[in-house]
């Protein structure tokens, strides 16, 4: 014990000649792991424009945000950086689609990198395009989706491409992904690095943009973002 002590007290005077750290600012947590923080910021309906920045085709339904086939993509009013990003959605019961077709839609970073949606319980389709996936770059480490119409969660940690002066790439963001408290990405490495830089506001996709695509009511309810 005599020689431990002897060991650790260099250690302790050096750490006694370092200024102190600071301290980390307060955050009061929210009431449960779906309710915003105290410095969150929370995306209701009206914090979202069509892409050209009319007034959002989504409608709300009490305090869930409702975006139904036609009603084009939601596009974040603010812009964001690095980011924690938690989002609540509900992809409606579709029996008679199968793959793709099946509840889709998709949360955008940045309006760039996709993170899809899908219905992907009992849906097979390919990897990386299912639920959980960083859309054509990496499927989703495991299935952890839900039924449909039943209510499922991304709790995400984005940070975007670091560029030079010139807004050339020189270190490639990063994406993890919490599906339903289940790991899918962990630590993913964008691979796309030409889809510019400097902030973006999320979109959320409808996915109405091709011939005869079925009608889709997506929903979502306790959208809120920590700008890191």
């Amino acid at each position: 014990m005599k020689y431990l002590v002897l060991l650790l007290l260099p250690l302790a005077m050096e750490a006694q000649k370092r200024p102190p750290l600071p301290q980390p600012r307060a955050v009061a947590p929210g009431s449960t792991a779906s309710d915003a923080p105290s410095d969150a910021i929370v995306l209701g309906v009206d914090a979202w424009l069509e892409p050209d920045g009319s007034p959002t085709g989504c409608t709300a339904d009490g305090k869930e945000m409702v975006c139904a086939t036609g009603a084009k993509d939601a596009v974040s009013k603010e812009k964001f950086g690095a980011i924690q990003l938690h989002i609540e959605f509900r992809p409606p019961g579709m029996p008679a689609m199968k793959g793709q077709l099946r509840g889709n839609s998709g949360v955008y970073l940045q309006s760039r990198y996709e993170v899809q949606i899908l219905d992907s319980y009992e849906n097979p389709t390919y990897a990386d395009g299912s639920l959980g996936a960083v859309y054509t770059e990496a499927p989703p480490l495991v299935n952890a989706a839900r039924k449909p119409a039943e209510w499922q969660s991304y709790d995400m940690i984005f940070h975007p491409h670091r560029c030079d002066e010139s807004g050339a790439v020189i270190e490639n963001g990063t994406i993890t992904v919490m599906l339903n408290g289940v790991l899918v990405q962990d630590h993913h490495r964008i691979i796309e690095n030409r889809r510019g830089c400097g902030d973006g506001p999320l979109l959320l996709q409808d996915h109405s943009g091709f011939k005869n695509a079925p009608h889709t009511e997506m929903r979502f309810r306790n959208v809120w973002v920590r700008k890191l």
